[in-house]
């Protein structure tokens, strides 16, 4: 599958989006409609450097677990979680930040996978998985913005000064 690149702009400083793109919390507030939770690893709160979580979420009808791990940190600009066990044969999600003038950040998501099934994953890829976890990433990237835009951001996190 191609890598998905995304980028948002939001009108909150760099260490808010920074830490709500690793809030668990978070997370499942944006995965709802999967039924996705944390079960193991870091289960709420943030997640940093080394650290692993497990997501039970319901995709395509199916029950499914997947372990992540933080496997790159520079706060507040960068981090990236790496698939440590799940559906894919890999994946990896990078999340980029970058101050951009007054306060506003733009907030840039790579996600690069492969798909497990040799051809018959190559097929699912086009004919609708990248679609999916485009969608995904979207919603996540609105609920981030939203909750970062509107100060609701207070309720899950505590910046570091």
């Amino acid at each position: 599958m191609p890598a998905i690149g995304l980028e948002t702009t939001i009108n909150a400083p760099v260490e808010v989006c920074f830490d709500l793109s690793r809030s668990i919390d978070l997370h499942i507030i944006s995965t709802k409609h999967t039924g996705e939770r944390a079960i193991a690893g870091v289960t709420s709160g943030l997640i940093g450097l080394g650290e692993t979580v497990t997501w039970k979420a319901k995709h395509f009808g199916i029950w499914q677990h997947l372990t992540s791990r933080i496997t790159g940190y520079e706060r507040p600009y960068y981090f990236a979680d790496e698939m440590v066990e799940g559906a894919f044969r890999r994946f990896k999600h990078e999340r980029h930040f970058q101050v951009s003038g007054n306060g506003i950040t733009l907030m840039r998501d790579v996600f690069d996978c492969t798909s497990p099934f040799g051809i018959f994953g190559i097929v699912a890829d086009k004919l609708f998985l990248m679609r999916y976890i485009t969608q995904l990433l979207v919603e996540r990237k609105k609920v981030i913005k939203h909750y970062a835009k509107s100060g609701k951001w207070e309720s899950l996190l505590k910046v570091d000064k």
